[in-house]
């Protein structure tokens, strides 16, 4: 059976969902809820195996890790902590004959709640926890061990939770040099490694911090930095240390590999918004979903739907609104929720909490509603396998 051109992987409460079309990117099929109906919180492949996984879970299953190799036709779940469901069956013995439980000892046992985000490059897997810890795997998932130097950092005894709690949410690739990457965890911002997880650096300092000192500024009240409740990170294309943010308190762009950031949200409706997305080979083509507001409903202001496009690296922007809903609308769209495929003419693709899928295919001119009805959607990715 020949691979689709592009899927689309998308991570919802009751399950994974895979929507795949053909080369010109229309008549998109839905197959679907994966793993068991778990709460799946986002997921990633490997285009060169065709290897798919989804990460999730929660207070009753405990967190665990979903693997297809047969471009989701079939799963395996690598289970790594235990959950309500456990503490049920090893008291009750029919329910845990019921589900087919047994008593194996998990590897992280009580260690965290959920998967939150995961992450492919140079062979090795990564996930993202709530709590907060980075997990590597290098046979594909079977698998995995703490990134310890993270979960040790000096500054970790100081992290304080965002609304949906401490998540490590974003996992960022240098995809010429291994040994950097680039972390966001809500609420105590980007942290970055340039010796393959060995040691980490906290990156949330304003570009003009030390000329300036204190900054009377929600995103840096007392010390230079931007708020510690990073949304999502994207790298530029190419050769660069590009990187640009969405943040509780606005987006920003960095050309330090995260040193320093500078405020872009000038010309924007709101400084409140989830996801950011980077062209993939335009690295000044930005766009973004502002909402209008942390206590305001997080909706799209005025309720009425328009993703936001930079063409100069976000010194000025334009509301993209042709096919989107511009009466009545009060989805969100939420921070691993946009994404982008990488043919020549690039796709653009967001979901709802509503359980809407939306595409342009004219980098965010036009859009059309592809999917409709699904459950609340937390993240959507591209895949292209054998590109």
């Amino acid at each position: 059976m020949p691979s689709p051109c592009v899927s689309l992987l998308v991570g919802t409460t009751k399950g994974a969902f895979i929507l795949s079309a053909g080369p010109d990117r229309n008549g998109w099929d839905v197959t679907g809820p994966h793993c068991d109906g778990w709460c799946i919180n986002h997921m990633a492949g490997d285009p060169d195996t065709g290897t798919i996984w989804a990460g999730g879970g929660g207070a009753f299953h405990g967190a665990g890790i979903w693997r297809s190799e047969d471009y989701g036709r079939s799963w395996t779940l690598a289970r790594l902590t235990r959950g309500q469901m456990d503490e049920w069956a090893a008291q009750d013995p029919g329910f845990a004959e019921m589900i087919g439980w047994t008593d194996t000892p998990l590897p992280f046992e009580d260690g965290f709640e959920q998967i939150w985000s995961l992450g492919f490059a140079h062979g090795t897997l990564y996930a993202g926890t709530k709590p907060a810890n980075l997990l590597s795997s290098g046979d594909h998932g079977r698998t995995w061990s703490r990134v310890d130097a993270l979960t040790d950092h000096p500054s970790a005894k100081d992290w304080n939770p965002g609304a949906a709690g401490l998540v490590l949410h974003t996992i960022v690739f240098d995809p010429d040099e291994p040994r950097k990457q680039w972390i966001g965890i809500s609420a105590d911002g980007v942290f970055a490694t340039e010796d393959g997880g060995a040691t980490w650096a906290r990156r949330n300092r304003l570009s003009n911090a030390e000329a300036c000192g204190a900054h009377d500024h929600p995103a840096g009240p007392s010390n230079g930095e931007t708020g510690h409740c990073v949304h999502n990170i994207m790298r530029a294309p190419g050769k660069t240390d590009l990187l640009y943010q969405q943040n509780h308190h606005g987006v920003w762009r960095s050309s330090d590999g995260g040193r320093s950031w500078d405020d872009i949200t000038l010309g924007l409706p709101s400084t409140f918004g989830f996801p950011i997305r980077v062209h993939p080979r335009d690295p000044r083509t930005i766009w973004t979903l502002p909402l209008n507001g942390d206590m305001a409903g997080r909706y799209p202001p005025d309720a009425a739907c328009a993703v936001w496009r930079s063409r100069d690296g976000g010194e000025t922007w334009e509301a993209l609104r042709e096919g989107l809903p511009q009466e009545n609308c009060f989805f969100t769209v939420l921070r691993q929720a946009m994404a982008g495929d990488t043919l020549d003419a690039p796709g653009l693709y967001f979901g709802t909490n509503s359980g809407s899928v939306f595409a342009s295919l004219d980098e965010g001119d036009s859009w059309r509603e592809i999917a409709r009805h699904m459950p609340t959607i937390l993240s959507v990715e591209a895949f292209e396998p054998g590109a």
